[in-house]
């Protein structure tokens, strides 16, 4: 028998295989992008003032929470006052609003934008003059009330003298399910006390009267929560003893009942906390008279933290940041 075209046919084929194999390789090493790195799953905004101006917000971009460049500087800067303190978050008409301390007594400013980029001014918002006697800002030159008692007008932490709040400083988101708050400090006069106020409609423009987070007390301010299960964490700055505390609640506006804190420091004030892919936790600090930015990170449930690191490229320019994250 012939075996001749049966030999043919065999080395044909090999050579086919062969060819086919190249090719793949080719288009494999030709295919753009396919040796880059893969996208950051998660999108880090994080917005600021900065030591050269209060008047302007920077907004920056990071893939891990750890090295951000600018998205843009002077991304915003309102008709008049101050954008200090700045909160973002991404509301469910998938824009993003921004929060900030406007220096003009008891207003707190509000802008939005569709890209993070560019804003628009959403005007400033009078904190309403609903508090009359508010509990736990007292007149700032007492002490603070003896065991048993609950405070009175002598006492620092007793109510408010003044029917009126005189500043509004350092709002802060607080998505909580489906409503929309802003946690911010209010004062009469004396100590800062944190306060909540809820959104009564989508345009987030006509808002609750404040509520006081109990058990924080006067003298407390740059107030953040977070919700861990159903529990609520609030982190606070002791305006006293110019260090940041950690205080746990049932509710969001308490009872709160202080717990220990990481090792953070002192002179440390602006916490903004975020939950990282992984399931930690990052709590990102000014460490205002350094000039440094710091963060920490909790693996266990906010129980216990890292110990602090400085956070690169941002340190001695941003100042109170806000953080978010998204999906990329």
């Amino acid at each position: 028998m012939d075996t001749a075209p049966v030999m043919l046919t065999k080395r044909t084929c090999s050579s086919a295989m062969s060819l086919v194999m190249l090719a793949v390789a080719a288009m494999l090493v030709a295919t753009p992008g396919s040796s880059a790195a893969a996208p950051p799953a998660w999108r880090y905004t994080m917005v600021a003032f900065s030591n050269d101006s209060d008047r302007d917000m920077d907004v920056y971009e990071s893939g891990d929470g750890t090295g951000f460049e600018p998205l843009r500087l002077s991304s915003f800067r309102p008709p008049s006052g101050l954008v200090r303190d700045p909160s973002i978050f991404r509301n469910t008409d998938g824009l993003y609003y921004v929060t900030y301390t406007t220096g003009g007594g008891a207003n707190i400013g509000f802008a939005r934008s569709s890209d993070r980029i560019n804003w628009t001014p959403l005007g400033n918002y009078p904190v309403p003059f609903c508090c009359a006697f508010m509990p736990g800002t007292g007149d700032g030159t007492g002490f603070e009330s003896p065991p048993g008692f609950s405070g009175s007008a002598g006492f620092k932490d007793g109510p408010s003298l003044s029917p009126f709040v005189t500043k509004a400083w350092a709002p802060e988101w607080f998505v909580d399910g489906d409503r929309v708050n802003v946690i911010l400090s209010l004062s009469t006069g004396g100590g800062f006390v944190p306060y909540l106020m809820t959104a009564l409609e989508p345009s987030l423009r006509l808002w609750s009267p404040p509520v006081p987070l109990a058990g924080i007390g006067a003298d407390h301010i740059d107030t953040t929560v977070v919700k861990v299960g159903s529990t609520y964490h609030a982190f606070t700055k002791n305006e006293t003893k110019k260090v940041v505390e950690h205080a746990v609640a049932s509710s969001v506006t308490g009872p709160y009942s202080f717990v220990p804190p990481g090792d953070w420091g002192s002179l440390v004030e602006g916490p903004a906390v975020v939950q990282l892919p992984n399931g930690a936790w990052r709590i990102y600090l000014d460490a205002y008279t350094e000039g440094k930015y710091l963060y920490s990170d909790s693996t266990d449930g906010l129980r216990t933290w890292s110990p602090v690191q400085e956070l690169p490229a941002l340190s001695g320019t941003a100042r109170h940041v806000g953080v978010m994250t998204e999906p990329a």
